[in-house]
């Protein structure tokens, strides 16, 4: 949801359901954003840092800095994440560096 769309002045949310071993490529953001994990178990790259998170938890994202994430689970991840911005923006780094051979396989 890009704020900006639904009258909001400051905030974005995305809502996300993904499977194992799914996530976005590396990306940025102009503003910082906040993901709040209340489901699953995540692996994230935020910067020079990787680290593994279970839900209930909530990883700050700087702005500008590369970051992604994958589904470390076996069930669905859902995660929400919010921005201090009403029209966000996404800018491509690169493919997810946590994605795996298997899972990048054409079908």
């Amino acid at each position: 949801m890009r704020g900006d769309k639904h009258g909001f002045e400051s905030l974005s949310i995305i809502m996300t359901d993904t499977s194992p071993r799914g996530g976005p490529p590396l990306h940025t953001h102009e503003s910082e954003e906040a993901h709040v994990v209340y489901e699953g178990a995540v692996e994230y790259v935020i910067g020079t840092k990787r680290f593994t998170a279970k839900g209930p938890y909530v990883a700050r994202v700087p702005a500008g800095i590369p970051h992604t994430f994958v589904n470390a689970g076996t069930t669905q991840l859902k995660l929400v994440a919010v921005f201090p911005d009403s029209h966000y923006t996404f800018k491509y780094v690169g493919p997810n560096p946590l994605w795996h051979p298997k899972a990048q396989a054409s079908p």
